[in-house]
């Protein structure tokens, strides 16, 4: 910016120089003037040309004033700019680290409180502090993975099964012994927080798909898939609905029911039930057929192209489709809307659909100095009824903790429980961020029809075996 500036002021000096130039007269022979006439014209043209400097020197010291203060201005607003970023700096939550005889606990928003209360009690029966620090979900994580190898990590956190990959790869968690309190967990949920055959975590949380239904336009939940294309079909020609039943386009995981329930899979299992990265399901037979059924419902109409979340919700708020898949976060804003609405599980396909489960539970930091400590912690205070009941009242979703599951009293979240019990666990190995990308534009390629199903599935399939061979 000031190259700029000193380009201006060298340009003015330039034409100051050539008007001076200028008023020392032509080039041309002329008649030489009278005496008289030469000394009156010198005098005429030495005041012009000290007008002239006078006006060149005012123009360059007015140029020199305005780039001094275009400098004093970004002075101040660099200075004003180091000024927010030391704000920002001090703001910054730095994570408590944890020390030997006091628990240190990383959790996000909404089970604060029900730590902190939790560690007024195991203080007062071990004399054991309990640090408790709130951090964003995803912070959680991304911090435990620098903090951790530092030795300045917690001893505890909550988080999501998913993370297991990256964390039991990276040596960030210790495993965990449950002993008797084992059989009061749903199967499903300690499942996902198993990896490599240890488990590594203790669920509180399950979360999975279920079908919503408007009750208005359809009384009595369709048990079958080829009931609810029929009821859908019914809708849209006899009603004049503008849509019966509506899925996301985009979104392999909405979708996975409909892989699972035609036979299809994302990764197999070995014999000792771990994720096998090498056996891939999406372009098996079932997977096929999943992806031909997609297309085929595409086709009649009874899919529709373009429909994101909003979409979708928007559609069943104001009575323009009766049936969708999603979790419970979408509960919220179906109350709000006043559809007179219920849950149910998945249809019935030709096998299960089995939607993926997302669990979180508490893990402990291979890092942490009190790993005995945390691990009587959990198992003493947070695998009780008590301590279930109380996050299941800070976040609603369906509980882990069987004996807490068998007593809920909104049907809502228990139908969602028993969707997530014939689900499975979303592979939590790091070969499945390979998936997502090439799998969701197959199906985008179907909706769409831009492609053969078959030929879009196989086409994804054949991407994510090349990536995963690139990065083995």
């Amino acid at each position: 910016m000031l190259a700029v500036k000193w380009q201006k002021i060298m340009v003015l000096l330039l034409i100051a120089g050539l008007l001076l130039v200028a008023c020392g007269g032509s080039a041309e022979p002329q008649a030489e003037p009278a005496a008289g006439e030469s000394a009156q014209e010198e005098a005429v043209v030495s005041e012009e040309e000290a007008t002239e400097e006078v006006v060149a020197v005012e123009e360059e010291a007015a140029v020199e004033e305005e780039v001094a203060a275009e400098e004093a201005a970004e002075d101040e607003e660099a200075a004003a700019a180091e000024g927010e970023e030391a704000a920002a700096e001090e703001e910054e939550v730095v994570p408590l680290a944890s020390e030997e005889g006091t628990l240190t606990i990383w959790v996000d928003g909404g089970r604060v409180e029900i730590m902190q209360s939790l560690g007024e009690q195991f203080e007062a029966e071990y004399g054991v502090g309990v640090a408790v620090q709130e951090l964003g979900f995803g912070d959680v994580r991304d911090q435990l993975k620098i903090a951790g190898p530092a030795g300045e990590g917690p001893d505890i956190i909550i988080g999501a099964h998913d993370w297991l990959g990256e964390l039991v790869s990276n040596g960030l968690l210790t495993p965990l012994d449950l002993g008797d309190k084992a059989e009061n967990f749903d199967p499903v949920a300690l499942q996902a927080f198993t990896y490599e055959g240890e488990l590594y975590g203790l669920p509180y949380n399950t979360e999975a798909v279920a079908l919503y239904y408007n009750r208005d336009l359809v009384p009595e939940p369709p048990q079958t898939w080829e009931e609810l294309k029929e009821i859908a079909r019914a809708l849209q020609e006899e009603e004049g609905l503008e849509q019966g039943y509506v899925l996301q386009q985009g979104d392999p995981y909405h979708t996975y029911p409909i892989f699972t329930g035609f036979g299809g899979y994302v990764f197999g299992r070995d014999d000792e039930g771990n994720h096998d990265p090498t056996d891939l399901g999406l372009d098996s037979p079932g997977g096929i057929a999943a992806a031909e059924e997609i297309d085929s419902m595409v086709k009649e109409g009874l899919l529709r192209q373009d429909v994101d979340y909003g979409v979708m919700m928007n559609l069943f708020s104001s009575g323009e489709s009766a049936m969708f898949i999603t979790g419970p976060w979408a509960l919220g804003d179906v109350r709000a809307s006043g559809v007179n609405y219920a849950i149910a599980k998945i249809p019935m396909m030709e096998e299960t659909p089995r939607p993926f489960v997302g669990v979180q539970g508490f893990m402990v930091s291979n890092f942490g100095k009190n790993k005995l400590l945390a691990q009587t912690f959990l198992t003493e205070y947070v695998a009780t009824d008590e301590t279930m009941q109380a996050l299941y009242e800070a976040v609603p979703n369906a509980p882990a903790w069987l004996p807490l599951r068998e007593q809920i009293d909104d049907p809502d979240i228990a139908m969602f429980a028993e969707s997530a019990a014939d689900g499975e666990p979303m592979p939590a190995i790091p070969q499945m961020s390979a998936v997502w990308e090439a799998w969701t534009d197959a199906i985008v390629l179907i909706f769409q029809q831009q492609q053969p199903a078959a030929e879009a599935i196989q086409d994804a399939a054949a991407t994510i075996r090349e990536t995963l061979a690139e990065g083995s």
